[in-house]
């Protein structure tokens, strides 16, 4: 395996050329129709003959037979302005922000090797090119549309990118076992109350006082309702209402964010908040509307693929295998669509770091954020190589 990371470091200023071309031209949601073309050009450069699947998402297979590991990698990116200063910044309003430029271009790195070393592999390698990842909806439909089928996958990995944390560039963060990147999920609440002047509150029904004791019930359901062992976080990120401040709104508008590791804890908290919001609605003589909004479940890591992974990075590249933890991170509250891969068969999700916090200050999701491309071989090779030692362990 040594090999492949030697063959990944000559790889190096072609991905970072990639790396660059998709930042420039960052797209969103789940048509991405400059970066999937240059992705799939790129990939038949290699001989390779990627489907398209869905509007934007590619599927290539290395290999054949049994059996068939995943590895995946997201292309879309989030509408923010980037501030970074980079020369290769976006030219449009939209930014890579999270990293799936970085992801994609490991991916393609990962398709140069594994075709390089075809005749090697033990089966087959499905390699997974997904839109959508942002809106929490390009995993759940290449599921849908029938990725992890023909060939069918055994086990599956991803990788993601994170600068930002307080550990050396280019760490491989290997979690333990079980749930990883929590839910997330979406309430919406609009309140009809009775509106009229603000000088005789005595004949309307303020719909604002309702929102906010509803705001403050949840907060309570959060910490009181849900016990130690146990985690959760509701928060409240939209209240809207009111125009003018001498007449009480007829209705107010409030959304949130919930987010868990626990499918019970999600179940519980799905049939809270319709009960509190209509009870403390009721009490002010006002009435609710109230919509809970799945979004994706939590990240499964398997505990059997993961330490496989990690038994085959520690041997290459001894020193930069840790945990999570080790990085201040026991779990991660971001969720992640490959949830829904998880859900369905037996997969890892491993962290890259990108940049030391000293040198690298901004975490994900930041219009500042910037990634050292160093590490851009080194999730080539990463891919590359728990794919390859998988199948053979596996045969």
């Amino acid at each position: 395996m040594e090999r492949i990371v030697s063959e990944a470091k000559e790889l190096q200023a072609e991905l970072v050329e990639m790396r660059r071309t998709l930042h420039r031209q960052p797209e969103i949601g789940m048509e991405l129709p400059k970066t999937m073309a240059h992705t799939k050009q790129k990939l038949e450069e290699l001989g390779l003959k990627p489907q398209i699947m869905g509007k934007s998402g590619l599927v290539v297979t290395i290999g054949q037979g049994e059996p068939c590991f995943l590895i995946r990698g997201d292309m879309d990116a989030l509408p923010i302005k980037e501030e970074s200063g980079e020369p290769f910044s976006s030219e449009n309003e939209n930014m890579h922000a999270c990293g799936h430029d970085f992801h994609t271009t490991m991916l393609y790195g990962a398709a140069k090797l594994l075709k390089e070393h075809e005749a090697e592999l033990k089966g087959t390698v499905k390699l997974m090119f997904q839109p959508g990842e942002e809106l929490l909806q390009g995993a759940k439909a290449m599921v849908t549309d029938g990725v992890l089928e023909n060939p069918k996958v055994d086990a599956a990995a991803m990788i993601h990118v994170f600068p930002g944390l307080p550990v050396k560039s280019g760490m491989v963060l290997v979690p333990e076992g079980g749930p990883f990147a929590s839910t997330s999920d979406w309430f919406e609440i609009n309140i009809q109350g009775k509106g009229g002047h603000a000088a005789t509150p005595e004949l309307t029904v303020n719909p604002l006082t309702v929102m906010s004791h509803i705001h403050l019930a949840l907060h309570a359901l959060e910490a009181r309702e849900i016990s130690m062992y146990d985690s959760a976080v509701i928060s409240t990120t939209i209240m809207k209402g009111g125009v003018v401040d001498n007449a009480i709104p007829d209705t107010a508008y409030m959304r949130g964010s919930i987010r868990t590791f626990d499918q019970e804890v999600r179940k519980f908290i799905f049939k809270r908040i319709p009960e509190i919001a209509e009870g403390v609605a009721q009490t002010f003589g006002a009435t609710v509307d109230v919509q809970m909004i799945e979004g994706c479940p939590t990240v499964e890591v398997d505990h059997d693929v993961t330490e496989a992974i990690r038994e085959s990075l520690t041997q290459v590249f001894p020193g930069d295998i840790a945990t999570p933890k080790d990085a201040g991170m026991h779990k991660l509250g971001g969720s992640e669509d490959f949830s829904y891969v998880t859900q369905e068969v037996p997969s890892s999700m491993l962290l890259l770091t990108s940049g030391h916090s000293d040198q690298y200050p901004y975490f994900v999701h930041h219009p500042k954020v910037v990634f050292d491309e160093d590490v851009l071989s080194k999730g080539a090779a990463v891919y590359t190589i728990i794919a390859m030692d998988w199948l053979a362990k596996n045969k």
